[in-house]
């Protein structure tokens, strides 16, 4: 699953209805929902970007508690997307042979290594003062969907899942121990910790991506809207269970910097979640999907803009740092230091990216009708 990716399930196939030879599978259901959920985990990301690169100092404690709540949410929720959406696309290859999984596994090794090189490329744009192989939420991102796809294939048995789950933990739980020897590591490896401890590092941040694989697994296995609809609330509650541990923990323990950096692991100037505030995050990203699921499954709500955003999430993470960093700050030399005029200022930029989101499908589409695919070109051939 990519910033913009599949996010279809198909419906079930009677066991006695199956035949022998592979058949070509009807058109699956698109899920509006989890394009609505990208969506609006775009918009805090950019709204992250922009509160760092659109404001300065001069906003104190507003603009860190902004910065630190929209990073919270948006990040999380776009890995543990990656994870959850993989099993729906994923499900299409109940029962296929040995010799029909490699060119699936084949297909999200592509997909995930475009994300990586979109992420280097977007380095060599946008952060051209920095070495190119540094690691961002991209890569991260085509990591996970390389490392998660074989994995999403081995879930249909009860142990199976609980075992996924026990690997999330544990890859998080040996972060958190190394955590002191990581840091003196990095500091002694400055090329190094750039690939490997940068923005959202892959360690310990698959371990989101796995995790996500389990939830997405269990409502593939929902026959109908109405236990769909049952699952989702029955998550909502565990999120809630989530949220309220950070408040009774930090109550309890008195915790001295609560919504600030400093309560969480902060390893090569880069942010991961420490302890309570790890349920905190996955608790939100499970009440968020659970109230997008009723939005736009139950009561059918369009929220086309929420979705046109999610459907172009990757081709908008890419352009947006260009008109929010490069443009706007670096040539423009643009600062908003008031909430009403830096409102404003993103709420335009919502729109423009909103009209390039619309005008990035347009140009697929026309792509898809007018440009043959490579194989049949090879064919004509």
């Amino acid at each position: 699953m990519t910033l913009t990716g599949n996010t279809q399930v198909l419906t079930a196939t009677p066991a006695a209805a199956v035949a022998p030879a592979p058949t070509r599978r009807p058109a699956p259901e698109r899920l509006v929902f989890l394009d609505a959920l990208r969506g609006f985990a775009l918009i805090f990301m950019v709204l992250n970007h922009t509160g760092r690169w659109w404001m300065d100092g001069s906003m104190r404690w507003s603009r860190y508690y902004f910065i630190y709540v929209t990073m919270a949410v948006a990040a999380p929720i776009f890995l543990f997307l990656v994870g959850f959406c993989l099993p729906l696309s994923l499900s299409r290859t109940r029962g296929a042979s040995v010799e029909q999984l490699l060119p699936t596994l084949w297909k999200y090794t592509k997909r995930g290594g475009r994300i990586i090189l979109a992420g280097l490329l977007l380095n060599v744009l946008v952060f051209p003062e920095d070495p190119f192989w540094s690691n961002g939420v991209l890569q991260t991102i085509g990591l996970g969907i390389i490392v998660a796809a074989p994995v999403g294939l081995f879930l249909g048995s009860t142990g199976a899942r609980a075992l996924v789950v026990a690997a999330a933990v544990l890859i998080y739980l040996a972060f958190a121990w190394a955590f002191a020897p990581l840091t003196a590591w990095v500091g002694a490896h400055p090329v190094g910790s750039r690939i490997l401890f940068l923005e959202f590092p892959p360690w310990p941040w698959i371990a989101l991506v796995l995790f996500g694989l389990v939830p997405g697994a269990l409502f593939v296995e929902q026959s109908d809207r109405r236990g769909r609809s049952r699952y989702m609330l029955g998550l909502a509650a565990a999120g809630v269970l989530c949220m309220a541990w950070l408040y009774a923990y930090d109550w309890w323990a008195q915790t001295p910097y609560r919504w600030m950096f400093k309560r969480d692991f902060i390893l090569n100037i880069h942010w991961t979640p420490r302890g309570a505030t790890v349920l905190w995050v996955i608790g939100v990203t499970f009440c968020l999907m659970t109230v997008f699921y009723y939005l736009a499954e139950v009561w059918r709500l369009r929220m086309t803009w929420l979705v046109t955003l999610g459907q172009t999430a990757l081709f908008l993470y890419f352009i947006h740092h260009l008109i929010v960093l490069t443009l706007v700050h670096q040539y423009l030399h643009q600062i908003f230091n008031s909430w009403w005029r830096y409102g404003l200022a993103n709420l335009l930029l919502m729109f423009l990216l909103l009209g390039l989101g619309r005008g990035w499908i347009e140009v697929k589409r026309i792509y898809r009708e007018r440009v043959p695919p490579l194989a049949v070109v090879f064919r004509r051939a």
